[in-house]
């Protein structure tokens, strides 16, 4: 005869312990103790004490699919993002997700890059797999988003005006952040202005063509002529030929990416900014600061759209309706990149 001499299964060993040996060791039934796990108040204290006891005992983990299951939810929520190489996305990543955390939430991230087809693929799929979404900067035209937001309700979205449209949107005052920029060109005596514009399908690079179209009707003796250029460092990069053969003495960029690839390809050509070019970026992101010379830009409150964004979508999940449209003014913080307009105006290149 044989003997089995393999030690006994203790739970907190080497198997983890389940909901079934909770319930025996407490003595109550398996719907008990999910309710005291879940914080219900129809459990009378004694018994409930007795179960979180065997919790301890067991050291108990509860699982998180099958809670998620049996409370119809899953406790995360995804941000769809258009680039995630841009530090201001991963700005107000970091909002979202130091906000939902508090509240026990956690966040994935998925980027589209700058593709608008796999940018709506990419909401549905991951608002299937999530409570709610956060559709930040989103590329698509305004017919698709009307279309797609009641689809992957609920839903907030940043950094795009909706309009009439009936969904929680935190939105950047673009026209007036670039008025404010050109009016810290032209006080330093600029007339020839030239813009590095961003991807066609972004909604704030038309905002500020407007406010750019408003300030050219007001000031009839200036020119702006304007460059498609693109969001990332490569494309300010590959833009300073463009913009020397242009003859402008003030550069505003799309972004601070492409003003930053700007200057380092204009200290590459040995042009030197302020005093050849005025050169300025948009966001305020982490390194402008940093950049040679240090980059005059529009300051967005980046981390606070991604709290504002939460707050927002916890009050969807609660049942609430919060404020439909907010808007955030940019700040203006002056640097070393612009300067006073040169005396001698016009290209460089071939000279």
């Amino acid at each position: 005869m044989t003997r089995d001499t393999s030690a006994p299964t203790t739970p907190g060993a080497s198997t983890p312990a389940t909901i079934a040996q909770v319930a025996t060791a407490a003595g109550v039934s398996r719907a008990t103790v999910s309710r005291v796990m879940n914080g219900r108040a129809t459990v009378a204290p004694v018994i409930a004490e007795r179960v979180r006891q065997a919790v301890r005992d067991l050291d108990y983990t509860p699982s998180t699919v099958a809670r998620s299951l049996s409370l119809g939810r899953t406790n995360t929520v995804a941000l769809v993002v258009p680039d995630l190489a841009n530090p201001m996305f991963q700005q107000v990543l970091r909002g979202v997700t130091q906000a939902a955390a508090v509240d026990g939430y956690r966040v994935l991230v998925a980027d589209s890059a700058e593709n608008v087809d796999e940018e709506r693929l990419l909401a549905i799929e991951a608002r299937m797999r999530c409570d709610a979404l956060v559709l930040c900067a989103p590329r698509m035209p305004i017919a698709q988003l009307t279309e797609l937001l009641p689809r992957v309700s609920p839903t907030v979205v940043i950094n795009r005006d909706l309009g009439a449209l009936a969904a929680p949107a935190l939105s950047i005052d673009y026209a007036s952040g670039i008025k404010g920029l050109m009016a810290h060109l032209l006080s330093l005596g600029h007339t020839r202005f030239l813009f590095l514009g961003g991807p066609e399908q972004s909604a704030s690079n038309q905002e500020r063509i407007e406010g750019l179209s408003e300030i050219a009707a007001s000031h009839p003796a200036i020119t702006i002529d304007t460059v498609t250029c693109g969001a990332a460092i490569e494309d300010g990069y590959a833009a300073a030929e463009a913009v020397l053969s242009n003859g402008a003495t003030a550069v505003l960029a799309f972004n601070d990416l492409v003003a930053v690839g700007l200057l380092g390809r204009l200290a590459e050509l040995e042009v030197p900014v302020p005093a050849r070019v005025s050169v300025t970026g948009f966001d305020d992101i982490q390194f402008a600061r940093f950049a040679t010379p240090s980059l005059t830009t529009m300051s967005v409150p980046q981390m606070e759209l991604g709290r504002q964004a939460w707050a927002q979508l916890r009050e969807l999940l609660e049942g609430g309706q919060p404020e439909h449209a907010v808007f955030f003014r940019p700040r203006l913080e002056v640097r070393s990149s612009t300067g006073p307009v040169p005396d001698a105006v016009g290209p460089v290149l071939g000279a």
